[in-house]
């Protein structure tokens, strides 16, 4: 503890001269030491006076985010009534003592659950039936004990039902080592395996296990490896030498085939290998070529491959056994301009189709016998549905989900042959919440270029579009990630305190189609942050909220919308929250070293590229900080962040810290134990949402 304070106050001392400007609780911020680094490429140069803060170990800037929490926490003081009873409120609605829908598997039912007063699940199964014995075969409370931090993944269970297989990660990095269980005896196999992504899949045999191995610098999973229980060492199936593909190794959903994935933006490529021998060669299903993008899957004597060969929305495609080529490939579902197939489900009789029109999830059951097909029906102007976990090829009972901004988490399944369906579980609200208090709408606003971007929003009954109320606009568009009308159970505390909440679907996402997220990234990026833009000013415009009630939210490269808007339109928002952001553009996708660059050059263009470049320094919201008035912000992060290093969000702050011309709140929080996700448990994270709306309702005061 002496060693902290010692090291606060050496960095105070570093410092400049404190800004003469006082906040708006009198309270002066710490004021980040300037060390002038030249960056040149291209013939231009760009000072960064923070770029010193790129060291993790360096007991200086360990102390400079300490300073910075201090700072939080002392401006927050006063809203420490606030988020204890804002976290126990949404504490509160959970139930405690919980369990999922169980799924049938090899003859087990398998589910998890929860325990009262526990942060982790608890993994189970019955054998048989569902009024067997209980057999634990994972408790990740027991696994958490004593760290910080404890993610599981990847539970994978060997066809004889005997070993389970998972990866754990205990620093928040992402870096998971697997770890096997004899689930007859209990006892722990000594073969350990780090390094990898948590996932992995089991031969035939029972005992040779298939898993991807991540780079060490970059965290890019480049290596498909094999290991056999109790044989010392591993061999490595398949290198990916392009850096800007990474693998993936799974299971076909029949089990006959283990499937190795090497995928970029924009192209892919997969390689094949009867489960049943594994140590045999991968045969490639097709070689990859350029902007082709397929996945696979098998049932019975065929292939299917969902891709974008001449298909800018997707089409269906099918191929025999022995001829994977493109050139053998049949068309089963054609592409539509309006229609994205966004994935399928196979069963030994149906067909299941992910899809989405007009911004909206559909789930369509094709008969296999009758050919016949049929739309499930969603009654909401806003929601999302999505096929669940479906592991028995021989079912008539299709697995799916349900949930809208006003409805809770629904799991149906749903009889494919007679077309009955059946509530399993609707996740419960603990405190007494009625949907029917509450109000959820499909807007559409109209981006600069005559685009109609969709919003949809969620209010309580109350609420009144006199343009006085408060307002938390969503948002991320990138990566073709589509951002759905989901249920949460947290956000009823804003909207019971008189917030209304809407998502802008913005170009990036993939919500219109292909095409909405090729509008939305290389050099077309902008139009992102346009888009959110005009959401804004015209929920503005309809009076459901002004610029001194607005309010912004993003994670990630969601975080860089944050960045970019509050660089362009710093006077549309009162307050903004920018959660591990994506801000310092440029100089991340310039080091090849760091987790994501390489991988990601198709989606933000690779700045050694000239053109590139000049692009994106243009909107990279740490090189646009200028003297100016800034919105009110909060910025998150985490010091163990392997998607956004935690420097990106440090060095903005320090430098929105130099710069701005306002006397708003910036603050910065640096969860020292954790990384891009944030807290582990299950309550520990509520804690992190309870500062975020706490420091929006400060605000809306």
């Amino acid at each position: 503890m002496q060693r902290v304070f010692l090291l606060l106050g050496i960095v105070l001392m570093s410092c400049h001269e404190t800004k003469k400007e006082m906040n708006k609780e009198n309270i002066q911020p710490p004021v980040a030491e300037k060390i002038e680094k030249k960056l040149t490429i291209h013939g231009d140069t760009r000072i960064d006076n923070y770029y010193w803060m790129n060291e993790r170990e360096n007991p200086k800037v360990l102390a400079w985010l300490h300073a910075e929490n201090a700072y939080l926490d002392t401006v927050m003081a006063p809203e420490k009534e606030l988020r204890e009873k804002l976290f126990e409120e949404m504490k509160g609605r959970i139930k405690e003592t919980d369990m999922s829908v169980p799924y049938l598997k090899n003859g087990y039912y398998y589910y998890s659950r929860f325990e009262k007063g526990k942060e982790y699940p608890i993994y189970c199964r019955k054998k048989g039936s569902l009024e067997a014995d209980e057999q634990i075969i994972l408790n990740v409370n027991e696994l958490a004990a004593g760290h910080a931090y404890c993610q599981v993944a990847g539970l994978n269970i060997s066809e004889d039902t005997k070993l389970l297989a998972y990866g754990i990660d205990t620093v928040s990095r992402r870096r998971y080592t697997i770890h096997v269980k004899n689930l007859e005896t209990g006892e722990m196999f000594s073969d350990i395996i780090p390094e990898t992504t948590g996932s992995s899949c089991w031969a035939s045999d029972n005992k040779t296990l298939f898993y991807s191995r991540k780079d060490t610098v970059t965290l890019r999973p480049d290596r498909v490896m094999k290991h056999t229980l109790g044989i010392s060492g591993e061999k490595e199936v398949y290198h990916e030498k392009d850096e800007t593909f990474s693998l993936e190794v799974h299971k076909t959903k029949s089990g006959k085939y283990i499937v190795i994935h090497s995928g970029s933006t924009l192209s892919s490529e997969s390689r094949i290998l009867d489960a049943s021998k594994p140590d045999g060669e991968f045969s490639v299903f097709q070689p990859r070529t350029k902007d082709l993008l397929y996945h696979i899957d098998h049932k019975g004597d065929k292939f299917y491959i969902v891709t974008n060969l001449d298909a800018l929305n997707f089409r269906l495609m099918e191929a025999p056994l022995q001829q994977t080529g493109k050139q053998h490939w049949k068309e089963v579902i054609p592409h539509r301009s309006d229609v994205l197939l966004s994935g399928i489900e196979l069963f030994k009789d149906f067909m299941v189709v992910e899809e989405r029109k007009n911004g909206l999830t559909q789930i369509r059951v094709i008969n296999d016998k009758t050919h016949q097909d049929k739309y499930l029906s969603f009654s909401e102007p806003a929601y999302d549905a999505y096929v669940g976990h479906n592991p028995e090829m021989d079912s008539k009972e299709l697995r799916y989900h349900y949930t809208s901004m006003i409805t809770p988490n629904s799991v149906y399944d749903y009889n494919m042959e007679t077309g009955k369906q059946e509530l399993k579980r609707q996740q419960e609200v603990l405190g007494g919440y009625d949907p029917k208090d509450y109000t959820t709408e499909r807007l559409f606003a109209t981006a600069t270029d005559g685009t109609k971007i969709p919003i949809s929003i969620v209010y309580k009954k109350t609420f009144h579009k006199n343009g006085k109320g408060p307002l938390l606009l969503y948002g991320y568009g990138s990566y073709g990630h589509s951002l759905d009308a989901t249920f949460s159970s947290n956000r009823i505390s804003l909207l019971d305190r008189g917030f209304a909440f809407a998502i802008a679907h913005i170009r990036g996402g993939q919500e219109m189609g292909r095409q909405w997220y090729e509008d939305g990234k290389m050099f077309k990026k902008k139009n992102t942050f346009t888009d959110f833009i005009d959401c804004a000013t015209y929920l503005i415009k309809e009076n459901y909220t002004n610029p001194g009630q607005l309010y912004a939210m993003g994670g990630s490269a969601g975080g860089l919308l944050m960045g970019a808007v509050v660089n362009m339109r710093p006077d549309l928002f009162h307050g903004v929250v920018a959660q591990v952001p994506f801000v310092d553009v440029v100089t991340t996708m310039l080091d090849e070293s760091i987790p994501l660059t390489t991988g990601e050059f198709d989606e933000w263009g690779n700045p050694k590229n000239k053109d590139a470049y000049e692009y994106m320094k243009s909107y990279s919201p740490y090189d646009n900080v200028i003297a100016k008035a800034y919105p009110n912000m909060l910025v998150t992060t985490g010091l163990h962040d392997s998607q956004v290093q935690y420097w990106e969000p440090a060095k903005w702050v320090a430098k929105l810290r130099e710069l701005k011309t306002d006397h708003n709140l910036l603050l910065l929080h640096t969860d020292m134990e954790t990384g891009h996700g944030g807290a582990s448990g299950r309550f520990s994270a509520l804690k992190e949402i309870a500062l975020e709306y706490s420091f929006l309702l400060k605000l809306a005061k």
